[in-house]
């Protein structure tokens, strides 16, 4: 008995044991869960409706990186790109493609040719046929049809050329000292663009280049710049913008605002460097209201980047907030096409109502949180209403009877919020910030009864697809699946 009972207890000991060295074993050599895929240094997964691209080295090795991770998302980009300019502008992309090569290409930093062409090559790797000139292109898929087009139209006395207008993309705030939980930075902005762009508009790059600062921010497939500007560096700045409606202005001589843009979150250290770098060239194009915070002073700034007037405020106890409305005099008057400050029932001024309203009712509590909140919201501060339409934070043009004339969007037309994002000091101490793809509110967009009520869009039919609302999710430079 006392012999079967001995062999029993070793027994159970040498289970206990190997149990434990096998937990210990799978502990070391997890594998990378199958979703996760590799290019070089580089790699990608999924999370939240996210893409989450981590990208490492010299600009040819993070451009190859980029291309080769991203390859079938840069060429559903460029189809998307091509529709959308051909029906807006009446130009084919071959236009574009030249407009790339000719005008853009020789004012890019040698830095970014390289990371440009190296993107190339890596979507031709997986065998996407496209080249560095479709790849320029699409970098300039903003400035270029809504700010070169209608110069170059102008200039060459253009007939029956259509009327382009920027489009108005975002809401936003940044808030320092008193008006924050802490005092600390807390900034925010919800992406406003057509929902065809918006549902691709879902990638997290964790860039670690060669030179200057690492930096997290969200963007779109091909473009080295975030392009609705959200982002944070390890220098301690955090960045984001809206645009200014009814600009009107452009340099052919100037430096494309995708390298200023992205030259700017990658090389600066503090406020005043960020200024330097991106009115360095400027050449008019995507004219934006920019708000840069750096948590190492809890210092904030808004920047009006016009082409001829680009006045700056600062303050390290208040807030600026941005919805595509300009506010400086001189440019309203020189380089707008007659923006109306006055006229509340836009979208642009009633958004800087309830913005006003929000930061004045929760001074001393804004936190990440509530600016979560701040952007889900549906309040119309024209009507009086809770209800989506083109005068909320969270924007719904497509369920809107107006549209947005300024921008020369239609009744109904499928543009609105598509992403929101927040951080604060604390979270971009560690380059992390927060993001939720789709409506910041959680709503659904679904393509099919959108084109059941609204036919005279099916030409989108092609690009448009459901854009379904992920979670809140954070984002960390340097994380894993």
């Amino acid at each position: 008995m006392v012999r079967l009972l001995s062999r029993a207890l070793f027994l159970c000991l040498l289970c206990v044991v190997l149990l434990s060295a096998s937990d210990a074993f799978a502990k070391r050599v997890t594998p990378a869960p199958p979703s996760t895929e590799t290019s070089g240094a580089g790699y990608r997964f999924d999370r939240g409706g996210w893409k989450y691209v981590h990208l490492e080295g010299t600009p040819e090795q993070i451009g190859f990186q980029h291309g080769q991770l991203l390859a079938a998302e840069i060429a559903d980009l460029v189809n998307v790109t091509k529709l959308e300019t051909q029906h807006d502008t009446k130009r084919d992309w071959n236009f574009y493609r030249e407009a790339g090569r000719k005008m853009l290409w020789p004012r890019i930093d040698a830095e970014y040719q390289q990371e440009i062409a190296g993107i190339a090559k890596g979507a031709q790797s997986k065998g996407v046929k496209l080249d560095v000139w479709d790849i320029v292109a699409l970098n300039g898929s903003i400035e270029l049809p809504s700010y070169y087009v209608p110069w170059l139209n102008k200039s060459e006395h253009a007939m029956n050329a259509p009327v382009i207008r920027p489009d108005g993309h975002c809401s936003a705030f940044i808030a320092t000292g008193s008006y924050t939980r802490g005092g600390k930075i807390v900034i925010a902005h919800n992406n406003w663009s057509s929902y065809a762009d918006g549902e691709r508009w879902t990638v997290m790059f964790d860039i670690q280049p060669a030179h200057g600062h690492r930096m997290i921010m969200d963007g779109e497939p091909g473009v080295i710049t975030s392009q609705d500007d959200f982002g944070v560096n390890d220098a301690g700045l955090i960045i984001t913008e809206t645009t200014i409606t009814q600009f009107i202005g452009w340099d052919p001589d100037g430096k494309p605002e995708f390298v200023r843009s992205r030259k700017a979150m990658q090389y600066a250290g503090s406020i005043d460097e960020y200024v330097s770098i991106i009115k360095e060239g400027n050449n008019g194009g995507y004219a934006n209201d920019w708000l840069v915070g750096d948590r190492k002073t809890g210092e904030i700034a808004y920047l009006e980047l016009g082409l001829k007037n680009t006045p700056l405020w600062r303050t390290k106890d208040g807030y600026f907030i941005s919805s595509n409305f300009p506010r400086d005099p001189a440019l309203i008057k020189n380089e707008t096409d007659g923006f109306n400050s006055a006229d509340n029932s836009t979208s642009m001024n009633a958004r800087r109502i309830t913005w006003e309203r929000k930061i004045a009712s929760s001074k001393g509590q804004i936190d990440v949180k509530l600016a979560e909140d701040f952007l889900a919201s549906h309040e119309d501060s024209f009507t009086g209403k809770v209800n989506p339409d083109a005068r909320t934070l969270c924007g719904h043009i497509d369920a809107d009877s107006h549209g947005v004339p300024e921008w020369g969007d239609a009744p109904y037309y499928p543009d609105g919020a598509v992403t929101g994002k927040v951080t604060d000091s604390d979270l971009a101490a560690n380059l992390s910030l927060i993001a939720r793809a789709g409506h910041p509110c959680g709503e659904d967009f679904l393509a099919a009864p959108f084109f059941a009520a609204h036919p005279q869009f099916d030409y989108l039919k092609p690009i448009l697809k459901d854009m379904k609302a992920g979670p809140w999710t954070t984002f960390t430079a340097g994380e894993k699946p």
